[in-house]
């Protein structure tokens, strides 16, 4: 039987999580004003790298000694500009107080190209300065809260360690070793309950609940999406606590945890509606379907 608390509110404020209770985090913050995910939902850079900061704060507050925060994210073009999201969230949690650990590239398969072939523009003009690559990968970028105590392994009960064993056989034959991950995506098919979310694939948290967490101990992720690190946690018999500030996401993500199905299966889950919570899903989708629209365009006009 495992517990989950959902908090329908800012992440900035993670009240609700007492001091070093939490044993990993693993999250994937917005990508900026990324155009095909979260169009013009922050008024500045600047103010994106505040909510980090603030939630990195956090962070540091809730996060056990010696534990795991992963990162799933990248670096985002913005009408030509890239914007070193990477770079940034690596300054700022070494700031404010983490080790820098590791960092995974998460490779897509090769035939995804989420937004437009940038590629093509050398094609049609093939010169130099006109190559633009096609991105296939995110980053996984992995921090850690001082040095983990190793004698903790001697105090947990030997079926709890038992459960939490790597099974190496996976390991190896689906490479967990390399710092390349070769997973496939989620795809943003119409009638998926991921639908207008970025979310990541269930593979990624898998992965890394069972790799920095034990059996029962708790996962946090501050900015929960459709809520799959709470599913997949369950899955795997830890505990969590979600934040999600967009109201509007509250049925995908019960839907998802199994919140309806909980007293089947024996788990807790709850969820909380703050005040400081907003309703985005529906304002964000409209801007994309404008920003699709732009595109699709200006792909027409060159074409003709």
């Amino acid at each position: 039987m495992t517990w989950h608390k959902i908090i329908f509110g800012d992440c900035r404020n993670m009240s609700e999580v007492p001091n070093e209770s939490i044993h990993l985090v693993v999250t994937s913050p917005p990508y900026y004003n990324a155009p095909f995910d979260y169009p013009y939902l922050f008024k500045s850079y600047d103010d994106y790298l505040d909510l980090i900061r603030s939630v990195a704060k956090e962070l540091k507050r809730v996060l056990a000694p010696g534990r795991i925060a992963c990162f799933v994210t990248q670096d985002v073009r913005i009408e030509g500009k890239l914007y070193p999201i990477c770079s940034d969230i690596i300054r700022i949690m070494i700031e404010s107080g983490f080790k820098y650990r590791d960092r995974i590239i998460w490779k897509k398969p090769e035939g995804y190209i989420r937004i437009s072939r940038r590629s093509g523009v050398i094609i049609q003009h093939p010169y130099p300065m006109y190559y633009y690559p096609d991105n296939i990968y995110e980053e996984i970028i992995i921090f850690q809260k001082g040095e983990f105590d190793y004698s903790y392994l001697k105090s947990l009960d030997s079926k709890i360690l038992e459960e939490s064993k790597v099974d190496i056989e996976v390991f190896n034959k689906e490479k967990w070793y390399l710092s390349v991950w070769e997973i496939t995506n989620v795809l943003p098919l119409k009638g998926r309950p991921e639908e207008g979310i970025a979310a990541f694939p269930e593979e990624i948290p898998r992965r890394l609940i069972k790799l920095f967490s034990f059996k029962g101990e708790t996962v946090l992720d501050p900015f929960l999406g459709s809520g799959t690190t709470t599913k997949v946690a369950k899955e795997l018999g830890r505990n969590s606590y979600g934040y999600e500030i967009d109201l509007e996401l509250k049925n995908v993500i019960l839907e998802k945890v199994g919140y309806w199905q909980a007293t089947l299966t024996g788990d807790i889950i709850k969820y909380k509606i703050r005040e400081d919570t907003k309703r985005l899903r529906t304002f964000l989708q409209e801007r994309v379907r404008m920003q699709r629209s732009v595109t699709n365009n200006k792909e027409n006009s060159r074409d003709s």
